[in-house]
């Protein structure tokens, strides 16, 4: 009775150290990627106090508006796990901030392609003109739906490895909890 008490104990330990991992990585990718979305922000801060900014025509100006939105509600999706974390985390709330947490990272790389796409069609379309600026951005959108749509479904494990590995893991769960 007591060997299975224990057993229960280190599979509750195991969990709780899984929830833990799982809440570090997510905050570590999310630090790395704030980096980039405070680089890109400091970058359109300093294009409004540029010479040239007053050449911007109105659709431009609209697109550099949204460009800018985009990356402050980027920023703030991204930051807010982190925060979270620090509010909540150390008192065992883990597994409620994971998915939280998950979800706003997946909005926020959402929100960050469309930041990147725009700051680029902003630059290439003033540099070289409307046409050429829809065309290199719709090819860099179509970057960022290759990698983080596609690859990852592509990517998958089949249906057939999931259920096996779900019985896998069954067994070996039985096993466990039947040992003396």
């Amino acid at each position: 009775m007591q060997i299975r008490y224990q057993l229960q104990a280190q599979r509750r330990e195991k969990a709780r150290e899984r929830e833990s991992l799982t809440v570090a990585e997510l905050l570590q990718e999310l630090r790395a990627v704030q980096t980039g979305v405070q680089i890109l922000f400091a970058f359109l801060l300093g294009l409004a106090f540029s010479g040239r900014f007053t050449n911007l025509d109105d659709v431009e100006l609209g697109i550099y508006v949204a460009t800018l939105v985009l990356t402050v509600i980027t920023t703030a999706l991204i930051a807010t796990p982190i925060a979270l974390h620090r509010r909540m985390g150390h008192g065992g709330s883990s597994p409620r901030i994971v998915p939280i947490a998950a979800l706003m990272a997946e909005i926020g790389f959402v929100l960050l392609a469309l930041a990147l796409n725009g700051a680029i069609l902003l630059v290439t379309t003033f540099v070289l003109g409307r046409l050429a600026g829809i065309c290199i951005t719709i090819m860099t959108s179509s970057v960022f739906v290759a990698l983080w749509l596609v690859l990852p479904w592509v990517l998958r494990p089949t249906r057939a490895a999931r259920v096996s590995r779900r019985q896998s893991g069954a067994g070996q769960r039985v096993k466990a909890s039947r040992t003396p």
